[in-house]
């Protein structure tokens, strides 16, 4: 809130004051843990949403286009020469 500008539009000023708030207070490592935790519910929720569009798909294949979504095509496939096979979305 330093900017002036909220953090979220839906988030009435007050209560985003008091979350500000509650962050500062946390540990170090509580923030850590809680990153974490947050972090790794967006790979469940990534993996969930390719494994819904690619019903068929293998274990690695769904490996792959995790890759491709979290690093980008490039990087993937550099890193993973098999993800040069998958198709563009």
């Amino acid at each position: 809130m330093t900017s002036g500008q909220p953090l979220a539009l839906d988030t009435a000023v007050e209560v985003e004051r008091q979350q500000i708030e509650r962050w500062r207070e946390m540990s170090s490592a509580d923030k850590a843990a809680l990153i974490s935790g947050l972090t790794n519910a967006t790979f469940v929720l990534a993996r969930a949403g390719l494994r819904h569009r690619y019903p068929d798909a293998s274990a690695r294949e769904l490996f792959l286009r995790l890759a491709v979504v979290t690093l980008g095509r490039d990087l993937a496939e550099r890193a993973f020469p098999d993800a040069r096979a998958l198709p563009e979305p």
